[in-house]
């Protein structure tokens, strides 16, 4: 239990850091450099962190410490709600930033300053946890440094497979969130982390379910067994391909892209008002009660 208490500990210890450098860097930058930049490089930053903690325990806790899969998932379904109520809007996942371009609700410069942002938050995170790990607080950490420079990689199944649990988990993701994120914080963020949990815990054999391009890069591509563009492949383009048919399934297109509805007919914005139909249908029967009147014989 000692070392479960150490990463919980460091849990909070990186929440709290990364609150304390949104306050600092709200009160200080302007909302939109806020917004783009330090909002999302303290998001990613807490997550990433937070994540290679999660995942050492995963790997090295069942066996080392005892830990089973309940204590993990407990563990990562609330390290998802403390990012979604903490990260001030913040997701950190590269594939949230571009669908946000596509729906229209950022611009270019604007989304390719959150894409470095978490490129850069996920770096320092990475290398921060390595220097944590290097403390050797617990003897997990001991096990994970000698383990480190041998990690294979995650993917323990076919390619193709592979690719299609990555975007089936980036689909499932991104449909929930599409569908309740302009609900209440207190609707979509427990509805986020079930989700995420779910996928994880049926999706994290065979690819280690990740659906975020930028963990995915700095937990795994250094890892051995598979190349490069295998990695791409199964952790770039599969998350993204499960974007777009998210959006595409919620909107019926891109708007970025084009403005035609390509699943769905659209109605009309001009509706008829219901005086002027009630008019219409009076109309012939007036009418008829007139040829009534002049086709009886007059006295």
């Amino acid at each position: 239990m000692a070392g479960l208490n150490v990463s919980l500990a460091f849990f909070a210890l990186v929440v709290g850091v990364c609150q304390v450098l949104r306050w600092l860097s709200k009160r200080l930058l302007s909302p939109a450099v806020y917004g783009c930049l330090a909002r999302e490089l303290a998001g990613s930053l807490q997550l990433c962190m937070s994540f290679l903690e999660l995942r050492m325990l995963m790997e090295i806790g069942l066996w080392g410490g005892g830990f089973g899969p309940d204590v993990i998932l407990t563990l990562l379904f609330l390290l998802v709600v403390v990012h979604g109520a903490s990260s001030d809007g913040a997701f950190a996942n590269p594939a949230v930033s571009l669908q946000e371009f596509l729906l229209c609700e950022s611009n270019l410069a604007a989304t390719a300053a959150k894409l470095l942002a978490q490129a850069v938050g996920t770096g320092t995170g990475w290398a921060a946890t390595k220097l944590y790990w290097s403390w050797e607080l617990t003897h997990f950490h001991v096990i994970q440094n000698l383990i480190a420079a041998e990690c294979s990689s995650s993917i323990h199944t076919s390619l193709h497979h592979a690719v299609f649990v990555e975007g089936t988990c980036s689909f499932l993701f991104h449909l929930v969130l599409l569908k309740l994120h302009q609900s209440h914080p207190i609707c979509w963020i427990p509805a986020l982390a079930v989700t995420v949990t779910f996928l994880t815990y049926t999706a994290g054999p065979f690819t280690g379910a990740f659906f975020n391009p930028a963990l995915a890069t700095v937990t795994t591509f250094h890892c051995s067994g598979n190349t490069l563009w295998d990695y791409i492949q199964v952790y770039w383009l599969g998350p993204l391909a499960g974007m777009l048919a998210a959006l595409l399934l919620c909107q019926g297109n891109v708007p970025r892209l084009f403005q035609k509805n390509l699943l769905y007919s659209q109605k009309s914005k001009y509706k008829i008002p219901k005086a002027r139909v009630v008019a219409r249908v009076e109309e012939p029967q007036q009418k008829k009660k007139g040829e009534r009147n002049n086709s009886k014989p007059q006295a």
